[in-house]
C-alpha cells in the first residue's frame, strides 16, 4: 500500500523493480500487485508531485506499506536553479508538461530547449529511446503516457433567429477573459485547442477597447457601430460596446479579501503554486492600508494560514505565501466554507468583500453535493461577499468547475497561464476585476422585422437569458467593474438577401406592427439597445436606451476596435470550426488587424497575430495528416498466397510452433516476447 505521510491513499503511484523487469501503478486506495522474482534488487516508487522512494527489497516488511513525501514547490525551485543540461534526462517524448520529475524533484533546467510534442510513428519509436532536438539529449520513454484529464463544458453554438418570430435578443454580459489565455496556452505548446475550450466572447473581451466614459450620472456608457461582415459581405455585423466609469484607486472601496488557495499534491508543477504565489504577491503590491487580506488553504484538511492582515504589512503577507507547500488531496468544500467563515467574520459595510479562489479546478465537494455547493455561493452572494476565481496549470485542468464558481459567485474568471498574464489581470486590471461598478448587467436588443430578416449573437452560449427575465430584478446577471468593458457582436442577415441559415417558419397571419402609424423615424431603425444594471448597493434596476440606425460604415473606414472584435471573432469561428465561418479565413484574420496592429499600444494585437499564424500553420499541419492519411498500422502483414490447391479437409494438417517475435531494444538488454 502507498500513502501520503498522513495516511491518505496515493493513486496512480509507479512502482517497478530494480533491475526494471515488471512496473505496476497505485489503485485510488493506494493497493498495488507485484511479481518479485530472484533478480529483484529494489523497488522504485515514483509519482508527479512526491519525493521518489526507492526500497532495498531486503529491508521491506511485509505487508508492504511506503509512505511518500509531497515534493514542495520551494523544493522544485531549488532544484531547477541547480540543475544543467548534463544533469537533465527527460522522460517520455509526450506533451505531459514542460517539467518532468527527475531523480526525487521537479524540474526544468534553465538553460533548456523547449521540447515541443510530436508523434510517435511506430512500435520502433515507441519501445527505444528517441532523440531529441537539442544536442546531446536523449529522450526515453518509459511507456506510460497519463492521458489529460481537463474538462470543458459544452454548449451549442447560437444560430440565427428570425426575427418575425424572436425580435428579442437577451443575454448577460460576460466580462471573463480565461478562453484567451488557455487557448494561447495550447497554442503555445503546439495543438488546437478543444473546440469546447474556445468561447468566442471571451476571445473577443480580452482586448482593450474605447468605447469611452459614461457623460453622465449613469454608470455604463453605450456605443455601436454597424459594417458589413468580412466573412459574408452580404450579411451586416453590429458592435456594441459598455463601457463603465473609471475611478481613481484612492476612491474606491475598502476591501476584505481571502485567498482562497489550491494547496493539494496536483498544484506542485511550476506553472501551478510557485506561479500562483508570485501572482498574489503583485496583488499584494497593489494593496492600500484600509484593505485587509485573509488567506485560506486547502488540500486534505482546511487551514487558516493568515489572520486579516491590512496593505501596510505587505512583508508578512508575502511571507505567509512563501510558506505555502504542494502536498495532499483536495478538500476544495472545506476550504471554500472556511472561507467564507474568513469573510463574514472581517466583513466590511460598504467595501468591497471578495474570495479569491486559485486552484487547478481539480476540486472536490467533500460531503457536499455540486448543487449544495452552488447554493451556499450563491447565498452568500446575495449578502455581499463575491467570488472570483483564478485558474492555473494544464493536464488535469477543470475549466467547467472554474467558470461555474465564478459565475455563480458574482465574480471574475481569469486564467493565468504565465507572470505576464498574472500581471497584466492582476496589476492593471486590478480595479476593473475587483470593484463592481454595476450589478447584474443585462442586454437586451429588439430588431426592426422590417429590415432585419434574421441574427445571430456571436458567442454567449452560456449567458442566454429569457426575454422576460430582463426586467425581473431578481433574475441574477454579471458585474461590470471599475472602468471595464464589454463588447458583442451581432450577425445580421438584412432583408432580402437570400441565405442558408434563416429557420423557415410560416408568414404570420396576424401582425401588429406601428411602422404604419409613425411617419417618422421607426422605419430608419435597424434595432434597440437596452441595458438594465443595478447600482453596487440596489436591489432595483435601472434602464437605459440606445437606438441604432441603419447607417452603415464601410468596413475599411470602421474603428480599430470594431475591425478588432470582428478579427478575435472570426478567428475563434476558425478554432471552433464553426458552421457559421462562412468565408472566414487566417489570411481573412490577419488582414483584419492590419489596422489595429497600427493603433496598438500594447502589443495585444501583435501577439493575436503571432497566436493566428501558429494556429493557422497547426491546422495546416492537421489537414496535411488527414490528406496523407494516419501513420501506418504497426504491423502490417502481407496476403498470404496459396500457389497450390489447398489440401483435402481430410488431409491431416502439420502444426507448426508458434511464432515468437523478438525486439531488440537498443542496449540489447533483453527480449520482449509476443
Amino acid at each position: 500500500m502507498v500513502t501520503e505521510e498522513n495516511g491518505i491513499p496515493v493513486m496512480g503511484v509507479k512502482i517497478s523493480t530494480i533491475p526494471s523487469d515488471q512496473s505496476t501503478y497505485s489503485d485510488a486506495k493506494g493497493n498495488f500487485s507485484l511479481t518479485i522474482t530472484s533478480r529483484t534488487k529494489k523497488i522504485n516508487f515514483l509519482k508527479t508531485g512526491y519525493v521518489t522512494r526507492t526500497v532495498n527489497i531486503k529491508t521491506l516488511k511485509f505487508p508492504v506499506h511506503i509512505q511518500l513525501k509531497s515534493l514542495s514547490a520551494s523544493d522544485s525551485a531549488m532544484v531547477a536553479s541547480g540543475l544543467g543540461l548534463e544533469d537533465v534526462v527527460v522522460v517520455g517524448y509526450g506533451n505531459h508538461s514542460r517539467e518532468q520529475i527527475i531523480g526525487s524533484a521537479m524540474a526544468t533546467a534553465p538553460k533548456m530547449r523547449t521540447i515541443k510534442g510530436r508523434r510517435l510513428n511506430n512500435l520502433k519509436e515507441q519501445l527505444t529511446g528517441l532523440a531529441g532536438p537539442s544536442r546531446g539529449v536523449i529522450i526515453q520513454n518509459n511507456g506510460y503516457f497519463e492521458p489529460s484529464t481537463e474538462s470543458y463544458a459544452h454548449e451549442k453554438e447560437n444560430g440565427f433567429k428570425a426575427t418575425a418570430s424572436a425580435p428579442f435578443s437577451t443575454f448577460s454580459v460576460d466580462v471573463d477573459k480565461a478562453s484567451y489565455s488557455n487557448v494561447r496556452r495550447f497554442i503555445r505548446d503546439g495543438h488546437l485547442p478543444p473546440t469546447d475550450a474556445v468561447r468566442i466572447e471571451e476571445l473577443i473581451n480580452y482586448f482593450d477597447y474605447h468605447y469611452g466614459n459614461p457623460q453622465n450620472s449613469a454608470p455604463i456608457n453605450i456605443k455601436t457601430e454597424l459594417s458589413s461582415a468580412p466573412w459574408n459581405p452580404a450579411h451586416y455585423l453590429l458592435q456594441i460596446g459598455l463601457q463603465t466609469k473609471k475611478v481613481s484607486a484612492d476612491d474606491l472601496p475598502p476591501s476584505n479579501l481571502v485567498f482562497l488557495i489550491d494547496v493539494s499534491g496536483s498544484m506542485a508543477s511550476s506553472n501551478k503554486l510557485p506561479l500562483l504565489v508570485s501572482s498574489f504577491k503583485m496583488l499584494t503590491d497593489q494593496l492600500r492600508d484600509q484593505d485587509y487580506v485573509s488567506i485560506v488553504t486547502y488540500a486534505g484538511m482546511a487551514t487558516d494560514v493568515l489572520k486579516p492582515t491590512n496593505g501596510s504589512h505587505k512583508k508578512a503577507i508575502k511571507a505567509a505565501l512563501d510558506q505555502l507547500v504542494a502536498s495532499g488531496s483536495t478538500n476544495g468544500a472545506g476550504g471554500l466554507e472556511k472561507a467564507y467563515v474568513m469573510a463574514e467574520k472581517h466583513f466590511r459595510k460598504n467595501g468591497n468583500n471578495r474570495i479569491i479562489l486559485a486552484s487547478d479546478g481539480d476540486f472536490n465537494v467533500g460531503a457536499r453535493s455540486l448543487s449544495d455547493l452552488e447554493n451556499l455561493i450563491t447565498e452568500k452572494r446575495k449578502s455581499g461577499i463575491y467570488l472570483s476565481v483564478l485558474g492555473f496549470g494544464m493536464g488535469n485542468y477543470k475549466d467547467d468547475k472554474m467558470e461555474l464558481l465564478a459565475d455563480k459567485g458574482n465574480g471574475n474568471y481569469a486564467y493565468i497561464d504565465n507572470s505576464s498574464e498574472a500581471r497584466r489581470i492582476l496589476l492593471k486590471e486590478f480595479g476593473g476585476t475587483l470593484f463592481t461598478a454595476a450589478r447584474d448587467v443585462k442586454v437586451q436588443v429588439q430588431f426592426n422585422p422590417a429590415l432585419v430578416k434574421a441574427y445571430r449573437l456571436v458567442g454567449y452560449e452560456n449567458r442566454a437569458l429569457a426575454d422576460e427575465d430582463f426586467n425581473r430584478d431578481t433574475v441574477d446577471a454579471a458585474e461590470m467593474g471599475n472602468g471595464s468593458t464589454v463588447t458583442a457582436l451581432y450577425e445580421i442577415i438584412p432583408q432580402g438577401v437570400k441565405d442558408e441559415f434563416t429557420p423557415k417558419i410560416d408568414t404570420l397571419r396576424y401582425v401588429f406592427s406601428q411602422l404604419p402609424k409613425t411617419g417618422g423615424g421607426l422605419h430608419k431603425e435597424l434595432g434597440l439597445v437596452s441595458i438594465r444594471y443595478k447600482d453596487p448597493k440596489s436591489i432595483k434596476s435601472k434602464l437605459l436606451s440606445h437606438i441604432v440606425a441603419d447607417n452603415r460604415t464601410a468596413f475599411n473606414n470602421t474603428s480599430a476596435d470594431f475591425q478588432l472584435a470582428a478579427a478575435a471573432a472570426s478567428w475563434g469561428m476558425l478554432l471552433k470550426n464553426s458552421p457559421y465561418k462562412q468565408k472566414a479565413s487566417y489570411d481573412l484574420v490577419a488582414g483584419l488587424l492590419k489596422q489595429p496592429l497600427a493603433a496598438d499600444k500594447t502589443s495585444q494585437v501583435g501577439e493575436l497575430l503571432d497566436l493566428v499564424q501558429t494556429s493557422q500553420a497547426l491546422k495546416g499541419n492537421e489537414v496535411n495528416e488527414n490528406a496523407t492519411g494516419t501513420r501506418p498500422p504497426i504491423f502490417r502483414p502481407r496476403p498470404r498466397p496459396y500457389p497450390h490447391p489447398l489440401p483435402h479437409p481430410k488431409t491431416p494438417l502439420k502444426r507448426k510452433k508458434p511464432m515468437v517475435m523478438k525486439i531488440l531494444p537498443v542496449n540489447g538488454s533483453r527480449s520482449i516476447n509476443y
